[in-house]
């Protein structure tokens, strides 16, 4: 960071219900001019109709919910400042249905269509709004579970390599596709919905080995 400039570090969980208040005691007195949302995570495995409600609860507190609050918060502040930015990470999960990862996939989904109607809301105020939407990048996360980075053909991108892209588009939202995902984004975006499901957990499979058949959330 550049020389003289302070971090302010604040722990909190995003699922609790009072993290929006412990945020904001600690930022209010600040100019704040560039938020980006990258405390998203597919927390919770497993076939939906024999899901627990908790832990679904918590997927959607964490990727929607905690969003939705932030958004609101530094949003008005950076409307009423006439310039800033608000970069949401999104995730290529979110273009199409998987298995057993079906509550984190919608909850990208909408995350998408939220940013891009945020975009038409703040535009108008100087404020530039963005959904950056990765693939599968080399966070700890995705080697924790296990992800075969070195399939041939595999995308994959590096997260300083993430990081430098957002910042490089921030005027060109609603929605960027990092990493040189475009081709797939489009083509999850295709209109044989049965076809590019089927396609993709099979796909999937192979990422994640024989012994775990959940799709990756990245």
């Amino acid at each position: 960071r550049p020389k003289g400039v302070q971090v302010r570090t604040v722990s909190v969980d995003l699922t609790d219900v009072t993290a929006l208040a412990t945020i904001s005691r600690q930022t209010d007195d600040l100019d704040i001019g560039l938020l980006i949302l990258n405390a998203g995570a597919n927390t919770y495995r497993g076939e939906f109709v024999e899901s627990d409600p908790v832990g679904v609860q918590t997927i959607l507190d964490l990727n929607i919910i905690s969003t939705l609050n932030l958004c609101r918060h530094y949003g008005k502040h950076l409307k009423a400042r006439g310039r800033g930015a608000i970069v949401v990470v999104g995730s290529l999960a979110g273009y199409l249905g998987h298995a057993n990862i079906g509550i984190y996939a919608a909850a990208k989904a909408f995350v998408r269509i939220f940013v891009e109607g945020l975009w038409l809301e703040l535009e108008p105020f100087g404020v530039q709004v963005v959904e950056l939407v990765l693939g599968l990048t080399r966070t700890p996360a995705m080697e924790r579970a296990g992800l075969r980075f070195d399939l041939p053909g595999v995308q994959v991108s590096e997260p300083a390599d993430v990081a430098r892209e957002g910042l490089l588009h921030l005027a060109d939202g609603p929605v960027w596709v990092a990493g040189g995902n475009d081709a797939t984004a489009r083509r999850r975006s295709g209109s044989n919905r049965a076809e590019l499901i089927r396609g993709n957990q099979q796909t999937s499979r192979t990422m994640l080995g024989a012994e775990n058949a959940s799709s990756p959330g990245e």
